[in-house]
């Protein structure tokens, strides 16, 4: 069998806010069969200044201008919500992850269990949070929408840096010494899996290139996944059949809330047909030999022909191709030997159909 997939339900802040939808999410989720519920944990004073504008896709989703700090200042959830969230999920059976984005965040998720820290697309450039991921020890999830691979290969020189020293960084130059050490490349394997991403909400098929997950894997020999903001199931699906290690894809509990995410979020019934098919995929992917399935052992016979005789042959008849037929069953010779048997005599007597027998 393949290596399960992991399937990150990301809640994100599709709970607008509130706790009781935030735990509805939970649960939700949980009842799909995805691995993993993610939160963003933020001090939006922290994260954004108070003329930073939203993005586009921010504005078309909520309906509404303004600033990221008004938006964001509304999805909050306390430090106390996160651990009542976390309780939810061991109750349910799921595992909890959030997003951290500042150094804050960061340090209080480090306080709960969870099975990764997730850098987001927006901070593959900030230093400081990277550095920070790294000395934490835990698995790292990458996500690197909008980057270009030398984006993604100084962020690894961070992450590199931070996993195999604790002093502090003098420059750049410290991130690709790292990087270039057997050390760091060693700790960065163990360590870290990147996601293709597109840092749009939702994105359009064209813009996705799947192609660059192959890219990535060659490129930083590191594990690869996809963190999916398209409409529909079908590319996440895709992303797995090429190798994909995660999935991450927003869940909401309906499309139509207002919210900057819900509109690239799949709603429960579509997000459980997503995992179903996953898990089909990862079951057919099955072994690179190609050989006969066990299953279709028994029909070999059925479906492939055997060397019959055209007509009526009598014994002594010097067999040619017109007195010879392919039909099945797999009786008799194979009709990969039919030549083998043209001008010699008929060895007995046959009726119309019978099988040749060397």
């Amino acid at each position: 069998m393949a290596k399960s997939t992991l399937v990150i339900a990301e809640a994100g802040v599709n709970h607008n806010g509130s706790l009781k939808l935030a735990l509805e999410l939970i649960d939700v989720a949980a009842d799909t069969g995805a691995d993993v519920v993610k939160f963003q944990t933020f001090n939006a004073s922290r994260l954004v200044t108070t003329v930073a504008a939203k993005a586009e896709y921010q504005i078309a989703n909520t309906q509404a201008a303004g600033s990221q700090l008004g938006m964001l200042s509304q999805l909050e959830l306390s430090h106390g919500n996160h651990k009542l969230l976390a309780a939810r999920c061991q109750e349910r059976g799921i595992r909890f992850m959030s997003t951290a984005f500042d150094a804050e965040s960061l340090a209080f998720l480090a306080t709960l269990d969870m099975p990764a820290v997730k850098i987001p697309s927006g901070d593959i450039t900030c230093g400081p949070l990277l550095l920070q991921a790294a000395r934490l020890r835990k698995p790292l999830i990458v996500s690197t929408g909008m980057s270009t691979l030398a984006e993604i290969e100084q962020a690894l020189g961070v992450i590199a840096f931070g996993l195999i020293t604790q002093r502090e960084p003098t420059g750049r130059a410290d991130f690709e010494a790292a990087y270039a050490e057997a050390e760091g490349r060693h700790a960065l394997e163990c360590n870290v899996t990147l996601l293709h991403c597109v840092t749009q909400y939702p994105a359009p098929p064209e813009s996705i290139n799947l192609r660059a997950m192959d890219t990535m894997a060659a490129a930083f020999g590191l594990p690869v996944g996809y963190s999916d903001h398209t409409s529909g199931i079908e590319i996440s699906v895709a992303a797995v059949a090429r190798g994909a290690t995660i999935i991450e894809k927003h869940l909401t509990l309906d499309r139509a809330m207002p919210g900057p995410d819900h509109a690239a979020s799949l709603e429960p019934a579509e997000f459980a047909r997503m995992v179903a098919a996953i898990r089909n995929v990862e079951q057919a992917l099955g072994s690179p030999i190609k050989q006969p399935a066990l299953q279709e052992l028994n029909n070999r016979s059925i479906a492939r022909r055997g060397v019959v005789a055209a007509r009526h042959i009598q014994r002594g008849e010097i067999l040619v191709a017109d007195m010879l037929a392919a039909k099945r069953p797999a009786r008799g010779i194979s009709p990969m030997d039919i030549w083998s048997i043209l001008g010699r005599a008929a060895t007995r007597e046959y009726r119309p159909d019978e099988p040749i027998e060397l």
